[in-house]
Formats: structure tokens, C-alpha cells, sequence
């Protein structure tokens, strides 16, 4: 069913994909206005940082993973405008932007920005800063979008990855099958990654096995089935033992033998039995006599697909192969494999043939969150599940609702104050923090000024958690993590590139720390992010000055 993949393809060749997928013009025409307009009243180079974060953890979950740093990184590095994007910007913005901007574009690149980061892979919450970005303000105004469109699917396609996992029970196989069904090319591709990453183990998608070192997987679809009518159509129609010794054998005579056994051993009519689904059976098996997995309900699973594909089974096993299983792709998947499989054992029992207690199970039928859940609350006998639309497209929240926002600037603290306290920002450059509880669960996450001095184990902590009125809570963690590092500075990437499947084993460390009340898929208990005393206190100045000013022009 899966091929191994070759090696992980070299940060070269994903810096060029990274560069081809994301330029720099990539991106939202008024960021480059907005950058015209600093530049032209000087502030350009004035120092800004900006936080990225977003308000709810999607799904209705009690957390998200984080995703897509890598690919920032490589952006990041190779980010700068050639002579044919200064060209169309000059076509586009209006004609009397000042001809010396588009020489200051040429001569942009990111050595002057520094970028402090959650890494990839962790478990994150509503509210947290998960990215700081600082540098020249023309320059990190600019790259806004694109660092935006990089974590925003990723992280939320991830997290979605990761629910379905948590649905399928740790044992089960997960296939990602969503490249069809994906919001274009690049979300297919980012989606294979990422899903991987989540905890899939398997893609179809053989452009992300390439370029990402992913399992591949893939076998019959129903149009196989349907395109052959009669064993006329089967060639050759011979098949050599698995050692070679012996001559080609006839396996359409041999196949015939051990239908009709099956059918005794069935009790089952051999007139309902299609004899064009036999043939692309047997077909299929004489191209791949090793990996024979075929889908059997393109017709009748119980009339026809099961005895075709085990009279098919058994020629292989008499010719020293191993066939791998079936697919089921319609109907009610738990009673189906429950009767595949009693069928799998009488054949192992009445023939003598133990690779067929061995033989797997896959069940691929528009399967989401729910149903996924469904399955494995009920008997069945499904080894491999596979997804796709569900999974790729997101299809209960369609956007994570990532939002980059100004924090400071020259030095000084910036905060947007909103009728709508939701959409308020946390002013300043900050440290976050990870409380941890004495059985090594998260408990809390404190976002605190970056000049603080960081929260000690042992030491009780009063903090303000978002969203509770301002009441102030004392706690005491028995270990504290450091959340963000820097993971870039003056154009180069300040710590190893991890590779998929480093990122991915990261993701289940990361999420089997998190306590079962929070990985909970319905009605999660809420996790607390707080924010510092003196962080606190900044807050209430800045709103208070707000508040006062609302009328400085009038009043003069």
C-alpha cells in the first residue's frame, strides 16, 4: 500500500519552492503604501515590532498547534525584490509616488530583522503572542501578509490533523487523501505537510512524499473496477510464483478454482459475482502481486467484491505473494469490515492460509471529525482510515483568523483600544511563559514585558487572566518554560531548520503534556492565558490615557 519515500529534500530546494510559492509580492497592495507614506515622511527606519496571534482556538477546541515557522524562516531569508517586481509595483501604485521609493524597494532585505518564536510544532492558545517581529518599520509592515498566509493554514490544518487523531485513538492509521479536494495546488501541498505534521502517517499526495519525505500511499480507484467488463480483457494471463521456479502459471484457470471455493465455503451465488470487477482484480494483481489492495464495493462488497478479491488473494498466496488487504468506501464501515473480516478469518481457518489473518482494512468514505469519532467508539475491524475533504478544506472553521498587529514603536509601547475588548491588542515587547503543574501538565500561560524578570518554580505568581474582569490570580508553578526564542536575526536563521518528521514527533511530545480536560474534542475546559502585574498595569495606563485624549483636537 505505501512506498517509502526518498531523504528530505535539501533547504536549498525548499528555499527555492519557499521563494517560488511566497515572493515578495505576495502580499497586500496597501502594505506598500503604507510603507510609501513612512517613507516618504521619514519614519521608515524608525524601529517597530509587531505581535502575531489570534483570538479563539478554532473548532470549538481547547487548543491549536503551531505551524508554518519553517516556511517563515526560508522567507524570511530569501525575501527581496528583483528588477521585474519593482517594474509592476511602479505599474500599479499611484503615479505620483515618488520614483526614488522603488529604488529604496530594490535595495530591501531582512538583515535588519529579528524574529522571536513559539517554536513550530507546540501546543498554543488563544491570545498568546506567538510571533514577535522587529525591525524597520517599512520593512515589517511589508512582510505582514506573507507571514500571515504562511501560519494561518498551516497551524489550523494542523490542529484540525491533530483532532482527527485524537478521534482515531493512537493505534489506528491515518491516510491523508484531500489533495482533489483542496483550495488549489499549494493547499493541497500545505496540507500534506502539515497534516502529516498533525499526526496522519500516510499521504496520497506524491509531490509532498517528494519534497517532504512523507509515506506515500495509493491504490485502485473505482473507475479501475469499472473500465473492465470481462476476463477477456485480463493481460497477460499468466502470473510466475513468487521464487521463479516454475513456469507462468494460468491465473485466470487457477483464480476460477478458488472462486468456486469460496463461494462453497460462502455459501454464496456465483451468478450475482461481476465478472468485470474479477477482472480488474486479477489484473491489478498480476502489474502489483506484492501490493494488492483493491476497493470492493464498486458493485456488491457481499455479493461480489469480497469473493473476487479472496479467490484473487488466495491465487497470490498460493504463488508466494502477499496481498495487503481492502478498501471500503461506502456504506456503514464498522458492520462492513466486521463482515469482511470474519470473512478474512474463515479463509485463513478453511485454507490454511495465515497471511490472511494479516490482511488490512482501509475505510475512506467522506469521513470527518464526527464519523471518525463514530468509528472508533464502535466494533470494527478497520486498520487505515483515510481522509480528505474534511481534513484539507477545514470544513468547520475555514480560517484560524491569524492577526499581526503593532506593539511598539521607537521604543514606545502601542496598543490598539477597541469598543470591542476582544479585538484590544497587548501593548509592548513581551516574554511568554509556560506554567507547569506538578504532574507535568500546562496550566497557564503568562505574558509578561520583556524587561521583566522571568516566573520562578516554587514561587507564587499573581497574575490577570484574560478576560475575567481584571481579577487577579495567585499561583505557583512547579517548573516554568520559556515559550518564544529567537529564531532569526540579521538575515540569517538563528536555530536549526527541523525537518517534517522532527516537527511532527515534537507535536505529539507537545501534546501529550497537555492535560486530558483541555484535549477533550467536545466542550473542552478553557485554558488560562494571563497577563502580568506589570503588564497588567501598562494596559490600564494606556486606556486610561486613550480615554482622556478622545477629545485633545476639539479641546485646542
Amino acid at each position: 500500500m505505501a512506498a517509502p519515500s526518498s531523504s528530505s529534500t535539501c533547504s536549498g530546494v525548499m528555499e527555492r519552492c519557499i521563494r517560488e510559492r511566497v515572493p515578495p509580492l505576495l502580499t497586500d497592495l496597501y502594505q506598500f503604501t503604507m510603507a510609501y507614506a513612512y517613507w516618504r515622511a521619514g519614519r521608515h527606519d524608525e524601529h517597530a515590532v509587531f505581535d502575531l496571534f489570534f483570538r479563539d482556538n478554532p473548532f470549538g477546541g481547547g487548543f491549536s498547534l503551531f505551524a508554518g515557522v519553517h516556511d517563515c524562516l526560508l522567507f524570511l531569508r530569501s525575501f527581496r525584490f528583483a528588477d521585474e517586481d519593482v517594474e509592476f509595483l511602479r505599474s500599479v501604485m499611484p503615479p505620483d509616488t515618488d520614483p526614488a521609493f522603488f529604488q529604496f524597494l530594490r535595495c530591501l532585505d531582512c538583515s535588519g530583522v529579528t524574529l522571536h518564536s513559539v517554536p513550530e510544532g507546540t501546543v498554543v492558545f488563544a491570545r498568546v503572542p506567538l510571533m514577535e517581529v522587529a525591525g524597520p518599520l517599512a520593512v515589517v509592515q511589508l512582510l505582514e501578509t506573507s507571514l500571515l498566509c504562511l501560519v494561518n493554514y498551516a497551524s489550523l490544518v494542523c490542529t484540525n490533523a491533530a483532532r482527527f487523531r485524537l478521534a482515531a485513538g493512537p493505534k489506528r492509521k491515518l491516510l491523508e487523501m484531500g489533495l482533489r479536494r483542496a483550495q488549489g495546488p499549494d493547499g493541497g501541498l500545505t496540507a500534506s505537510r502539515y497534516t502529516h505534521i498533525g499526526g496522519f502517517d500516510l499521504t496520497s499526495n506524491v509531490q509532498a512524499g517528494f519534497l517532504f519525505g512523507i509515506p506515500v500511499a495509493g491504490t485502485m480507484a473505482h473507475s479501475y473496477v469499472t473500465s473492465f467488463t470481462s476476463l477477456e480483457e485480463v493481460w497477460p494471463q499468466t502470473l510466475s510464483a513468487v521464487n521463479g521456479e516454475h513456469n507462468p502459471v494460468d491465473i485466470i484457470s487457477l483464480t476460477k478454482g478458488w472462486l468456486s471455493r469460496v463461494c462453497d465455503l460462502l455459501g454464496a451465488e456465483p451468478g450475482k459475482i461481476h465478472e468485470g470487477e474479477l477482472a480488474a482484480f486479477l489484473s491489478y494483481a498480476i502489474a502489483y502481486p506484492q501490493n494488492f489492495l483493491p476497493v470492493i464495493d464498486s458493485y456488491s462488497v457481499g455479493c461480489s467484491g469480497i469473493l473476487n478479491f479472496c479467490a484473487v488473494a488466495l491465487v497470490l498466496c498460493e504463488l508466494g505473494y502477499r496481498p495487503v488487504g481492502v478498501r471500503l468506501d461506502s456504506g456503514d464501515l464498522c458492520k462492513q469490515s466486521l463482515d469482511v473480516h470474519r470473512v478474512f478469518r474463515l479463509c485463513s481457518e478453511q485454507f490454511s492460509i495465515p497471511a490472511f489473518d494479516s490482511l488490512i482494512i482501509v475505510g475512506t468514505n467522506n469521513i470527518s471529525e464526527e464519523s471518525l469519532a463514530e468509528v472508533n467508539s464502535k466494533e470494527n475491524a478497520i486498520s487505515v482510515v483515510g481522509v480528505g475533504t474534511h481534513l484539507v478544506t477545514c470544513t468547520k472553521q475555514p480560517s484560524l483568523g491569524c492577526v499581526y498587529k503593532l506593539v511598539e514603536v521607537r521604543g514606545r509601547p502601542r496598543m490598539k483600544v477597541s469598543e470591542d475588548p476582544e479585538k484590544s491588542t497587548v501593548p509592548g515587547r513581551k516574554a511568554v511563559y509556560r506554567l507547569i503543574d506538578p504532574e507535568g501538565h500546562p496550566f497557564l500561560d503568562v505574558v509578561c514585558l520583556a524587561v521583566e524578570s522571568p516566573p520562578e518554580a516554587g514561587l507564587p505568581l499573581s497574575c490577570y487572566p484574560l478576560g475575567c474582569n481584571h481579577t487577579a490570580l495567585s499561583v505557583t508553578p512547579a517548573r516554568v518554560t520559556c515559550l518564544r526564542q529567537e529564531v532569526f536575526s540579521k538575515g540569517q536563521v538563528t536555530q536549526p531548520l527541523c525537518s517534517t518528521a522532527e516537527t511532527r514527533a515534537k507535536v505529539q511530545r507537545s501534546l501529550q503534556t497537555l492535560h486530558p480536560r483541555h484535549k477533550r474534542l467536545q466542550k473542552p475546559d478553557s485554558y488560562t492565558v494571563a497577563l502580568s502585574q506589570k503588564l497588567h498595569n501598562m494596559v490600564k495606563e494606556i486606556q486610561k490615557g486613550s480615554s482622556n485624549n478622545t477629545n485633545f483636537l476639539l479641546a485646542n
